[in-house]
């Protein structure tokens, strides 16, 4: 195989292709007993590739890929990018209503499914929800090798001939209104923000890099499978955080690298058996998502037994509609790196709309990395991103001297529990639909782990039904209806939610 050099390597494919020949038999992943190196990825990539093709997927066709972190998963989505397809990832702790919404909404030709994930029936409860009207077909995860055929000089032409600008993948994230919105990205996007986060955190070969965050978020895939098709890095794919299974993995195989959100690092340090495992080989650690308290980083930082003793702990700014915008860089303080974002990464910029007195105003953001827009949305994009271009974040913040980021509010509703963001008027919209409930508002609230809840404030509806029903009732329905995250873990009845002339629910009194 040619060496390809950076400059050409702005596409998913041609970046594969590059790491097969520059790593070649270095592994790229480790999973369980299994271990894949760079070499065989690429074959295995191309023989799912070449499957797709033959169930019907062509240049610009999306894929749907539904399931934990695992080797499969990124094989189905480099497949994808390689067959010219258009990657869709859907949160794995999705139900079948909500998976099934998105999939006629792309209008995917290929479903890939964790079928059993978590002991959920995920095809039968996908069918159910849907006729799957443009679904070729829906493949199961644990079966992707039975996809493999026989890859041929047509499907290379195909990976070559994908072009830095096309789409390489829509993530769904919600709004205001709870409608999901499907952020697209380019392939040079895609790549070059991987190539930014790599290059400023120093990620290298040798690294051994943990997976927490799932794959089907864009910190999981262009921060995880896309860094280490770029560095070379080994990556350990983990399906669900379970934390003697990451302390066990930090220990055996000497784990160097760990990105994940504060409630990650904040259950490792509370964890009485961390002291009797060897966490020494952990050098950098990313994390974000949330107000990190200063205490954590200088725990983090700390050698053991009081800490972590990682080397390099740097916090970040981003969302799906840009991914990274901000980062801390290696030998900041503690305060600045758990009171502050960081700075502007290369390619992109930041400023306060309007700032106050006190220099907050709403944080716009400007850049390579900027999504190109909402899919078949328009409106949405035109009223997130102005005519210059800056996408309106919706999070107030300020910017010092230095251009270091603090966020000290939301413009949105929005709140982050464990790392994943929880839009309250989607919840209140599937609440609304339980028999007794008359209205309902959803807020955050702190939450010494998972850095935010939900707590929902229910008014009963006047009825039997209302009368009788209690905050299980509610939790129940949500539980049936939403992803897990979602699910409000907290409920408080009241006679009427405080509003405004207009009929708008204050909630921040509520708050």
């Amino acid at each position: 195989m040619i060496a390809i050099s950076v400059v050409d390597e702005q596409t998913i494919p041609t970046v594969l292709r590059a790491a097969a020949a520059r790593f070649g038999d270095h592994p790229a992943y480790v999973e369980g007993g299994t271990s894949l190196s760079y070499t065989d990825l690429l074959d295995r990539v191309r023989r799912t590739a070449a499957g797709f093709r033959d169930r019907g997927l062509e240049p610009g066709g999306r894929v749907v890929v539904w399931g934990p972190n695992s080797i499969d998963w990124v094989v189905a989505a480099l497949a994808t990018s390689y067959a010219g397809g258009v990657l869709v990832p859907v949160n794995s702790r999705y139900t079948g209503t909500e998976v099934a919404a998105l999939v006629d909404r792309t209008h995917a030709v290929l479903v890939v499914v964790a079928d059993g994930f978590l002991g959920r029936t995920q095809v039968a409860d996908l069918r159910a929800a849907s006729p799957l009207s443009s679904v070729r077909e829906v493949v199961d995860l644990a079966h992707l090798h039975t996809v493999e055929a026989d890859p041929d000089d047509t499907l290379d032409r195909l990976a070559e001939s994908v072009a830095a600008d096309d789409v390489a993948d829509i993530l769904f994230t919600s709004g205001t209104t709870g409608q999901p919105k499907g952020a697209m990205s380019a392939h040079r996007q895609s790549i070059g923000v991987a190539r930014a986060w790599a290059e400023l955190g120093g990620v290298r070969r040798d690294d051994r890099y943990l997976v927490v965050n799932p794959f089907f978020h864009s910190f999981g895939y262009k921060i995880g499978i896309l860094v280490g098709l770029l560095t070379g890095a080994t990556l350990y794919p983990m399906a669900t955080f379970d934390l003697d299974e990451t302390m066990r993995l930090i220990e055996d195989e000497r784990i160097t690298v760990l990105p994940g959100a504060p409630t990650i690092y904040q259950s490792l340090l509370a964890d009485p058996g961390r002291e009797q495992r060897d966490l020494s080989s952990l050098r950098l650690a990313v994390t974000g998502a949330a107000v990190v308290p200063v205490v954590l980083i200088e725990r983090m930082r700390a050698a053991a037994p009081e800490g972590l003793g990682v080397d390099q702990v740097v916090t970040a700014f981003g969302m799906t509609e840009a991914v990274v915008v901000t980062m801390a860089r290696e030998g900041d303080p503690a305060d600045l790196v758990a009171s502050t974002c960081g700075r502007a990464i290369p390619g992109m910029e930041t400023r306060i709309l309007e700032p106050g007195e006190d220099g907050s105003g709403e944080l716009l953001v400007r850049g390579e990395f900027v999504m190109l827009g909402y899919l078949d949305d328009p409106e949405a994009t035109a009223e997130a991103i102005d005519e210059d271009g800056w996408l309106h974040t919706g999070d107030v913040g300020v910017l010092d001297v230095a251009g270091n980021l603090r966020i000290t509010d939301r413009l949105k509703d929005m709140y982050i529990s464990g790392g994943f963001n929880v839009y309250p008027a989607e919840v209140e919209q599937s609440l609304m639909r339980l028999d007794g409930l008359a209205d309902v508002a959803v807020v955050g609230v702190p939450d010494e782990r998972m850095g935010e809840v939900g707590k929902a404030f229910v008014v009963r509806a006047d009825s039997p039904a209302g009368e009788s029903l209690t905050a299980d009732d509610v939790i129940a329905f949500a539980r049936e209806h939403l992803a897990n995250f979602k699910v409000p873990r907290q409920v408080e009845f009241t006679g009427a939610l405080p509003r405004n002339l207009s009929g708008k629910v204050l909630k921040k009194d509520l708050r």
